[in-house]
């Protein structure tokens, strides 16, 4: 099957090879805008090749050499996942990060963009100039919060991991969502945050990854199959897991922020954030208000990408929740 690139009724451009799906928007003067999507294209046909090529390496996990890697996108998932060697985790754990990075850098190269994103399946890379942001919604199973991402913040990357579809977590949480420098390093941190997001339960179903997925680079991890209602405090036992997770991982420089879900319930973890909880007034539920800081995500449906699913984030403008601000 060979790469698939359409322009979407809204302007947008489309990628598509295999199960990679990319969803490109840039900002600026037409034919600048126009020479980034080239661009985009024009890079676009050999990424999926040559990931393929070395997959046996990346679906290995990471231990104490650093993975000898050739491709441009193996070696960006490898520098990903590197810093959590400690615990298991393989350079599948930042693919969709990795992709949307290298394709944001082949797309702005040269060009004069006020910014530009590129939507992996959810896991998003993000390029902005002085002057612009871009804003998003936080989205579990309706608006939950708002962000916002300026240019003179550090973030340039956004992901969501979690259980759902045919997603593989060792946790259960509904969604992990997180900010950081590159959108490879929030995919590979999004992972580790749900996965600590876990309680034991009988509720809790869990089967062997190889099982579900012989060629899962998870092996005979247990994965969460399924969450019946739990407790409320073990819900807040899961989500005290990995807000404690989420927090390490901030005070090592690894991520931004990040903000975690489990049956309506939400913790965000974010340097001299206000910890407020809106109501939603259609729901009456808790939500997360991120106040200045980076934009999250949507989550809705499976990532694309070579390792199995889970949740995925969306840029987009809660005015028009059909797609990105301007």
């Amino acid at each position: 099957m060979s790469a698939v690139a359409a322009r979407l009724a809204d302007g947008r451009l489309h990628l598509q090879h295999g199960p990679i799906d990319l969803i490109i928007e840039a900002f600026g003067a037409s034919d600048e805008v126009e020479r980034a999507y080239g661009q985009a294209i024009a890079r676009f046909g050999d990424i999926l090749p040559t990931l393929v090529r070395e997959l046996p390496t990346l679906r290995h996990p990471v231990g104490d050499a650093f993975p000898l890697l050739q491709g441009a996108v193996a070696q960006r998932m490898a520098e990903a996942v590197w810093p959590h060697r400690s615990v298991y985790i393989t350079p599948m754990a930042a693919v969709a990060g990795a992709v949307a990075d290298e394709m944001l850098q082949a797309m702005v190269r040269g060009c004069s963009l006020d910014k530009a994103y590129v939507n992996d399946g959810g896991d998003i890379a993000i390029h902005l100039t002085p002057g612009h942001e871009l804003r998003a919604g936080i989205f579990a199973s309706a608006l939950d919060g708002v962000a916002r991402l300026t240019w003179d913040r550090p973030v340039r990357g956004i992901a969501t991991s979690g259980r759902g579809g045919r997603s593989f977590s060792l946790g259960i949480a509904d969604s992990a969502t997180v900010l950081a420098a590159t959108a490879a390093a929030a995919d590979a941190a999004a992972t580790l945050i749900a996965n600590a997001v876990n309680v034991e339960h009988p509720a809790i179903e869990q089967q062997p990854a190889r099982e579900l997925d012989p060629d899962s680079d998870l092996g005979d991890l247990a994965v969460t199959v399924a969450v019946g209602a739990l407790p409320l405090a073990l819900v807040n036992e899961a989500l005290n897991r990995g807000e404690a997770e989420a927090r390490r991982l901030r005070l090592c420089g690894q991520i931004d922020s990040a903000a975690l879900s489990l049956q309506g319930h939400w913790r965000i973890e974010a340097q001299s954030t206000p910890r407020r909880l809106d109501r939603s007034a259609k729901r009456g539920a808790e939500r997360p208000s991120l106040h200045d800081r980076p934009p999250i995500v949507e989550r809705r449906s499976l990532r694309s990408g070579l390792r199995p699913s889970v949740e995925t984030t969306k840029i987009c403008d809660i005015s028009r929740l059909d797609r990105s601000v301007r």
